[in-house]
Order: structure tokens, then sequence, then C-alpha cells
């Protein structure tokens, strides 16, 4: 199923404006054989982008210098390539020792010469080098996931997909304007301007590549068309989401004294890979025999796994006598949650004493095949994992498993629930009043940017909408919008977001030196009033001291749409990620 929706997410980047630079050298090809030009040269770009993708998406800082490399090779090449079709004799005056690349490709592109399938391979090549598709929902799963996981043969195929659908969106295009151009060179002197402009056409491509037009401007533009179309066919064709709630079994009970149906779910893998543990020795599955083991995984910032918090934090004191070990395994999802001081900070505020492995390497992440926060997996006396439950909910049918299993080893366990109440942060959620969804501001996984323009990892200026969409938001000021989020660089900047929600939260850090950054929010233009969150006073201030979630509005009343302002009076604050509850 994820193939097919890798492959339909690649189809469509035929309507998105991210392929429009790459389209003139696809275009080169039209008119010629199918065989023997279009199908190596797609065949090429789809397995150079899969093998970047790969890794880049798993490697490390080499993988980053050497693609820039054959970025800037594949570059020169293509300009050549372009130079040679537009104005050939004066290339060849000019550049005689190295326009012979571009030259020997400017004749495969002509329709008299028999195309040699290895050259179209190499163009398709150089093309997937120089391919760099708008992360929308679909292509952000892929990568978001192989990043967490690890490169594997799935994680290769995924991203295959993705391009082979691509190249049969325009292989379809091909063959279709093949015949307009066959037209074309058929009236008088068409042959030659057809050339020329294919010449001119390639170094705009070059130009726009070059200038980071294919992966900022352009990148928006293609959000806003196609991201709707990829979450539906991920809707419609996935039957879990990352943020749904998934449990292992069908668990039916009548009463708090009924037998719960836990199928055997095979052996726990090992708890190693951990770079440390905090409130305990290092633990193992193997010293763990006899005991119930709750694996919790989470994160500080995640507001689904501050919402569980107070569930677990219950089961781990209430059952710890009768031989319960909870074990929270925290893998980072921004980069500083990497840092293993503010892990031990956000733990001592929020109570948490049991023992917590830091998964900086997704080492434990990955033996658990796991891909949510928060997610707990139960494990009974014998070390086999009885039951997992994906995000928050169903505290109930968690409690009686952990009850069973406890029973199971032979303890004597109440058959009363825990009372349990998540105050502040950590309440439960409104499920029925959230219309908005959680919203990134890093260019990775960013959506819904309704500011001018977005320029990668330099600082710019932005203005604000005036009077944004429903879940859109932007940002005013001069700010460097980077991978993971979007760090301010001079005061006054402010950040606006049109929401629909009990609750907005937005996890914030402060600038490098770990000064303090004050902020003032507004609510439709006024002070939030009796709608302040937990981090706001009622007039609209608070100030960000720590890289955390922070809890900016929390309505009373009717939910409705409102747009929500957040200023910041100083510079350097770092904003991550809005969350809704």
């Amino acid at each position: 199923m994820l193939l097919l929706i890798a492959y339909l997410g690649g189809i469509l980047t035929i309507v998105s404006p991210c392929i429009l630079p790459v389209l003139p050298f696809v275009f080169s090809r039209a008119g010629q054989p199918f065989a023997r030009s279009i199908l190596p040269m797609l065949a090429g770009m789809a397995v150079m982008f899969a093998v970047v993708a790969t890794l880049a998406a798993v490697g490390g800082g080499w993988v980053v210098k050497a693609n820039q490399y054959g970025r800037g090779l594949a570059i020169v090449i293509i300009a050549l390539f372009g130079l040679a079709l537009l104005l050939p004799r004066l290339a060849e005056r000019l550049t005689r020792p190295l326009v012979s690349a571009g030259g020997r490709l400017a004749q495969l592109a002509q329709s008299g010469d028999e195309p040699r399938p290895g050259a179209s391979f190499l163009l398709g090549i150089a093309t997937g080098l120089l391919w760099a598709p708008c992360a929308g929902p679909i292509l952000g799963l892929i990568l978001t996931g192989a990043a967490l996981q690890g490169a594997s043969l799935s994680t290769t195929l995924l991203l295959l997909a993705y391009a082979a659908g691509a190249a049969t969106s325009l292989a379809a295009a091909l063959l279709l304007g093949g015949k307009v151009f066959g037209a074309m060179k058929r009236s008088l002197g068409a042959g030659e301007w057809v050339r020329r402009g294919l010449g001119a056409a390639i170094l705009c491509g070059v130009a726009a590549i070059g200038l980071g037009l294919d992966t900022g401007i352009l990148a928006q533009l293609s959000l806003a068309s196609t991201g709707g179309i990829e979450q539906t066919l991920i809707n419609r064709l996935s039957k879990q989401a990352p943020t749904a709630t998934v449990a292992s079994a069908n668990i039916q009970a009548s009463g708090t004294n009924s037998s719960l149906n836990l199928p055997d779910e095979g052996l726990a893998p090992p708890l190693d890979g951990a770079v440390q543990w905090l409130n305990s020795p290092p633990l193992t599955m193997q010293a763990l025999k006899g005991k119930v083991v709750l694996i919790d995984f989470w994160t500080y910032s995640c507001i689904n796994c501050l919402r569980t918090l107070p569930y677990t934090r219950a089961w781990a004191a209430k059952y710890h006598d009768q031989g319960l070990v909870v074990i929270g395994v925290h893998a980072p999802e921004f980069a500083f949650e990497r840092d293993v001081g503010n892990v031990k900070r956000a733990m001592r505020k929020l109570g948490v004493t049991y023992p917590v492995a830091i998964d900086n390497n997704y080492a434990i992440w990955r033996a658990y095949h796991n891909q949510y926060w928060p997610a707990h997996y139960f494990i009974d006396a014998r070390g086999h994992i009885r039951h997992h439950h994906f995000g928050e909910g169903d505290y109930d049918t968690s409690e009686r498993v952990i009850q069973q299993l406890l029973r199971e080893a032979g303890a004597t366990v109440p058959d009363d629930l825990s009372q349990v109440a998540g105050k502040g942060i950590e309440q439960a959620p409104d499920m029925d009043g959230i219309r908005s969804p959680e919203t990134y501001l890093g260019y990775e996984r960013g959506r819904n940017f309704a500011s001018d323009h977005v320029t990668q990892d330099r600082a710019a200026n932005y203005t604000a909408p005036q009077q944004p969409k429903l879940n859109q938001w932007g940002l005013e000021g001069r700010w460097t919008i980077g991978r993971q989020s979007s760090t301010l660089s001079s005061p006054g900047g402010r950040i606006v977001y049109r929401f629909h929600a009990r609750d907005l939260h937005l996890v914030l850090g402060p600038g490098p030196d770990g000064r303090s950054v004050r902020f003032r929010v507004t609510i439709d233009g006024k002070a939030p009033g009796d709608a302040h969150g937990v981090d706001v006073a009622a007039d609209g201030s608070g100030t960000v001291t720590e890289q955390r979630l922070y809890q900016l509005v929390r309505q009373p009343g009717k939910i409705t749409d409102h747009t929500f302002s957040i200023e910041f009076l100083d510079p350097g604050v770092s904003a991550y990620a809005f969350t809704f509850g």
C-alpha cells in the first residue's frame, strides 16, 4: 500500500511547479524513439534520485558534500548541453575543450541522429542529480521514515516508486509532446528554432536550479497546489495515520475482572544502543525477566507524549511493588532534544522518576520497528510483547492489560482503575474541537506557509499575511528558515497562525547564547485575557527561557476560528512546531 501511495505521489509531480526547471532537460528527448532514448533517460533520472535521496536520508555530512559536488558537475554539463543547442558555433569557439560533453548531448537531442541508450541514461543521471521534488505529505512521510528507521531496502523501494511515478507522468507528457514537436520540425525551418528554444529553456532551468528556485518559491507553490491531493491519497489508501490511536488487538471486556485476549506478539527486542540511561543503571531484557515491562517511546516537546505522562506516572507508582517496570525511551524529534541536559531538566519538571533510555541514535526505536510518538509496548514476565498502543487515549484498556499481565506473573493486583486528571499542558485535548493539524516551521516539513517566499538557511525579510485562511501561517520581520525551525534575526519579528482548537502550543527555544526572549501574544489583535495558556499572562506577555513546548492559548467556552499572533521583543528565538489540543 505504501508503494502504491509513493507511486501515485510521484505521478502528481507533473502538476507540481518544482518540476518546471528540469522539464527542458526531459523534453530534449521529445520526438526520439521511446525504448532507446526516452526510457533510458527517465530510468537514469529515477535511479539517481532514489540513490541520492536514500543516502541523504540516512547518511552523514559526507553525503551532503558529495551531492553538492555532483549537482555542481551536473549543472555544468547540462548548461553546456543547453549552450550547444542554443549557439553551437559560439560555444565551440569559446569553450572548445569543455563543450565536447555538452556537444555530444546536443547531438543526441537531434531527431535525425540514432540515440544511444547509454548516453541517454547518463543524461537521466545528470537530471536526477538536479531534480529536487517538493517535499509534500507523501515524500515527507517517506523521508521522515527513512531518517528514523535507518537505511533499508524498503526505503529505497519507496523512493524508487516515487521516482517511477514521476517518470511515468513525464513519459506520458513526452509521448504526447513528441507528436507536437515532430509536426513542428516538419514545417520549413522550424527544427532549428525548436532546437534553439530548447537550449534557451535548458539554460533558464539551470539558472533556476542554481539560484535555488526549485526548492524555494516553487516548492511553496507546489505545496499549495498538490499537498491537499497527496494528503487525501494518504487518508484514503492508508488505514493508519501517524496521529491516529491504534491498538494491537480488538480487546473486549465487560468488566474489570474480565480476561483480555492478549496475543503473543513475539519476544521483545533488546534495549541495546541507548547512549545514556537516566534514573537507573542500564537495563536489559534478560535482567527484567519475571517483571512486567511497559516501554514508552516519547520525546519531551511532543504534546501527545506530554498528555499521556500523567497516566504513565500513575501506573509506574501504583504497580511498582507488584512488579511493573516502566521504561521511557526518549527518541528525539528535534535537534535540541538530543541534548541530555535538556532532557534531564524536562524530566525534573515533568516528574518523571522511572528509568529513561536516551535513544539519540534510534537504536531501540528501530529494534521495535516503531513509527509513533507516543507508543506503548506491554511486555509480560517471560519477555514477550503482548499488547501495543499508539497515540493518546484508551487508558482504561492499557491499565487492564497491565493488571492482567501482573496477575499472570503471580502478583495480587487491585481491580480498580487509576483516576487521572491531567492539569495545565498535560490536560486531555478536546478532540471534537480540533481542526488544525500539527504544523512545522522548518522547510523540511513545512506546510501552509502564507508569506511571500522562502529562503532556505539564509536570513531574509518576510511579510505576514493580513488575513490568513484557516491553518495558514506566516512570518513578519527578518527570519532564517532552517530545516527544522525558523530563527528570528532581529527584534520585533512575528509569527501568525489562523487556527481552530481549544489549545495552541508552540515549540520554542532561546538564542544560541541561551538568553531569554520576551514575547507578546494576541488573539484577533487583542490580549488573550482568560484565553491565555499556562506560559502566558492574561495581558499576553511571556518569556522563552528554554527549549521546550509552550502552551500559549487555552480557550474557555465555545471554540471558533481565531488569528493567533506572537511578537518577539528580542532576537534569537527559534520556533519549531505548532500543536493543538
